[in-house]
């Protein structure tokens, strides 16, 4: 596993080791984020998550919901979208930068799931440009 400031090879990754304040609470948190190509719109991001969600074989119990921000509520550079979609297990959120095209993806689940498999369809999905960055923890 790579540290924090490196960031050559197509994929880096960096794990945290955090106390366990609840043993028994089964938690898995992964964040990736890289550069995303082609055209963003809404129903991308929504189908992004959904089949993110059904290629890790994570159940939804509702619809992605999809945030864009109207012009001038906040800086220009921050334009882009905010989604979340729910799970059984808990949730993904994904954060979409429109000018960079940069994404920033956190699943958070109550159920184990493939990390790889999570980062390769992220990166398949979103074709992702260069190398992505990943955190567990």
């Amino acid at each position: 596993m790579a540290g924090p400031d490196n960031t050559s090879g197509e994929n880096s990754a960096f794990e945290i080791r955090l106390k366990n304040l609840a043993p028994s609470v089964l938690r898995k948190r992964l964040l990736v984020e890289g550069f995303f190509s082609g055209e963003l719109e809404e129903a991308r991001v929504s189908d992004y998550l959904l089949d993110l969600s059904k290629r890790l074989g994570l159940r939804t119990y509702g619809e992605p919901v999809v945030y864009a921000p109207a012009s001038g509520m906040g800086r220009e550079e921050n334009a882009g979208f905010d989604a979340f979609v729910p799970l059984i297990d808990s949730g993904i959120s994904a954060y979409f930068w429109t000018g960079p095209s940069f994404f920033s993806v956190l699943i958070y689940t109550c159920k184990d799931f493939d990390d790889v498999k999570a980062v390769d369809a992220t990166r398949e999905l979103l074709a992702a440009k260069d190398e992505t960055v990943t955190l567990r923890f």
